[in-house]
């Protein structure tokens, strides 16, 4: 049996102390996640981040440091996640832009607010990103390499 983790990526935005998170379904249970979404393939990591926090919030969103890399195994769906989350700025938001189907709606919330929710946080690695966030880890976009 060959292993093939999921290769995702996640943005954490804030703006007065408030984060950009996501409400989403996920099996027919609403759940908080930061806007985050897997790596398709012939894009780059900066390039999925982009696109998947547009897709669930209607945010454009410029990425501008590396909050972390984050392993996680679900043991209920026997499923293995990296997760690269990546810090930045909401631009523009695109009021009319449809979300995809299995977001409710982005909402912004205070950290206290989502610790409020940890039961209802899609998986740790939500709650770790806003902490190591927060603790200042922040690396430099540059230890991003991408090859052909």
């Amino acid at each position: 049996m060959t292993w093939k983790p999921h290769v995702t990526v996640a943005a954490i935005a804030q703006i007065q102390g408030k984060f950009l998170m996501v409400e989403e379904v996920i099996d027919g249970s609403i759940v908080y996640n930061q806007p985050a979404g897997h790596l398709e393939p012939g894009e780059t990591l900066l390039q999925a981040v982009v696109r998947e926090t547009l897709e669930e919030t209607a945010w454009h969103f410029k990425p501008n440091a590396v909050t972390g890399i984050y392993q996680w195994h679900n043991n209920k769906s026997d499923t293995s996640f990296i997760r690269f989350c990546f810090s930045g700025d909401c631009l523009q938001h695109d009021q009319h832009r449809p979300l995809d189907s299995d977001i409710q709606q982005a909402v912004w919330l205070s950290m206290d607010d989502i610790e409020k929710r940890s039961r209802d946080l899609r998986s740790p690695m939500v709650l770790q990103c806003l902490r190591d966030y927060l603790n200042g880890n922040q690396q430099p976009l540059s230890i991003l390499t991408g090859l052909a």
